[in-house]
C-alpha cells in the first residue's frame, strides 16, 4: 500500500498516447483510465475498441485522439476481433513475415458490452487462451446511449430504465460480478483498477502485458453525467468506493487472491453513495440493506485472499521459497 495515497503518478511515460481535445463530458473517469493504461503499456500495441463512451468521443471523423494502432469495432466483438489479430499476429510472425517481438494486443469495451452484449464473445476468448488484455471500463450502465440499466449497475440506483417510484426502489438485481466470473475461468490474471490510484493501476496492467495467456482488466470509470455527481468528485469518489468496500481492489494471478487496499474497517457506504444523485432516493434502512451485502462480499473475499496466503506459507516451509512468478519468455527480434 506504499502507493496508495499518492494521487499523481510523476513517474510514468511523459509522452501521451491519448490526446487531449476529445469530447468526453467534464470528470469522465474513462479518460483518466485509458491515459494511464496507455502509458503503462507504451506504442508497442493494437487496441480493439468497441462502440461506446470511449470510441465515440475519441474518435468523430475526421479526428481520433489515439496514437496507437487502434481498430473501432462493433458492440458485441471487441474480445473476438482482440483474439483475431492475436492469432493473426502468430501467424505471420511463423512464416517470417513479421519479426518475432512482444506486441501487446488489447480490448478496451464499457460494462454493457462486456458484461451484457460481448460476453459470449470474452468468454470464448478467455476459453481459448489467446495471449491478449481485455479491460472493462465500468461505469456501470449504458451512459453513451441515455444512461439505460446494464447487468453491471448497482442495486438501487436511478437509470432511465431503472426509475425509482412507489413499487421500485430502482435498479432491482445485484451489480453481475464479473472479476470472479473471469476468475472462474481458469486465466492466468484477473484484477480490479481504479484510475483513482494510478501506481496501482499501472503495475497491474503491466502484469497484465507479461503473464502469458489472456488478462482481463475491470476498471472502475466514474461517470458524472449518469451518477448525478459533482465532475469535480471523480477522484475522490473512486477512493471511495475502494474504501467502502463497494469496488474492492484485488488481483487474481493464477489463483492466487490478493487484496491490494484493505482498509480494515469498511468506510460507510452514505460517505460514497451520498455524492451520487443516482442514489437520493434510497431511504436509510435501503443503505443498511445493501452496506451488509457490501461487508459480507468483502469478507468472501478476505477468505480467499487468507487461503492464499496459507497455501504461500505451505510452499515456503516445503521449498524454502515462495511459489514463482510466470511471466512470458522474451521473443528475440529477428535481425
Amino acid at each position: 500500500m506504499e502507493n496508495f495515497n499518492v494521487f499523481v503518478p510523476r513517474l510514468l511515460d511523459a509522452r501521451e498516447y491519448f490526446s487531449a481535445g476529445h469530447r468526453a463530458c467534464q470528470g469522465c473517469g474513462e479518460t483518466v483510465a485509458i491515459r494511464q493504461i496507455l502509458k503503462a503499456v507504451g506504442r508497442n500495441m493494437i487496441l480493439v475498441n468497441a462502440t461506446g463512451c470511449s470510441e465515440i468521443f475519441s474518435s468523430p471523423f475526421p479526428q481520433t485522439a489515439w496514437h496507437i494502432p487502434w481498430i473501432h469495432v462493433a458492440f458485441e466483438n471487441s474480445a473476438a476481433v482482440a483474439s483475431g489479430v492475436e492469432a493473426a499476429l502468430k501467424t505471420l510472425e511463423r512464416k517470417g513475415r513479421l519479426p518475432k517481438r512482444e506486441i501487446c494486443v488489447m480490448a478496451i469495451a464499457g460494462d454493457g458490452a462486456t458484461a451484457d452484449i460481448g460476453f459470449q464473445a470474452l468468454s470464448g476468448a478467455m476459453e481459448r487462451g489467446h495471449n491478449m488484455v481485455y479491460v472493462c471500463l465500468d461505469n456501470e450502465a449504458y451512459m453513451n446511449t441515455g444512461i439505460q440499466r446494464s447487468s453491471s449497475t448497482p442495486f438501487g440506483a436511478m437509470t432511465t430504465t431503472s426509475p425509482p417510484g412507489r413499487l421500485s426502489k430502482g435498479q432491482k438485481t445485484w451489480k453481475k460480478n464479473l472479476p470472479e466470473i473471469m476468475a472462474a475461468h481458469d486465466i492466468p490474471y484477473v484484477a480490479t483498477l481504479s484510475p483513482s490510484y494510478p501506481f496501482d493501476l499501472v503495475r497491474k496492467v503491466k502484469r497484465a502485458v507479461e503473464v502469458e495467456g489472456p488478462a482481463y482488466l475491470h476498471v472502475l470509470a466514474v461517470c458524472p453525467t449518469g451518477w448525478r455527481s459533482p465532475t469535480a468528485e471523480t477522484i475522490r469518489l473512486g477512493r471511495l468506493a475502494a474504501e467502502s468496500g463497494v469496488f474492492p481492489l484485488y488481483e487474481v494471478d493464477h489463483g492466487r487472491y490478493t487484496i491490494n487496499l484493505d482498509p480494515g474497517e469498511l468506510r460507510p457506504l452514505k460517505d460514497y453513495l451520498g455524492i451520487q444523485g443516482r442514489f437520493r432516493h434510497l431511504k436509510p434502512e435501503d443503505l443498511e440493506y445493501i452496506e451488509e451485502r457490501v461487508q459480507a462480499n468483502f469478507e468472501k473475499l478476505r477468505g480467499k485472499a487468507r487461503m492464499t496466503a496459507r497455501e504461500d506459507r505451505k510452499d515456503r516451509k516445503k521449498t524454502g521459497r515462495p511459489r514463482p512468478r510466470q511471466v512470458k519468455k522474451a521473443a528475440r527480434s529477428k535481425k
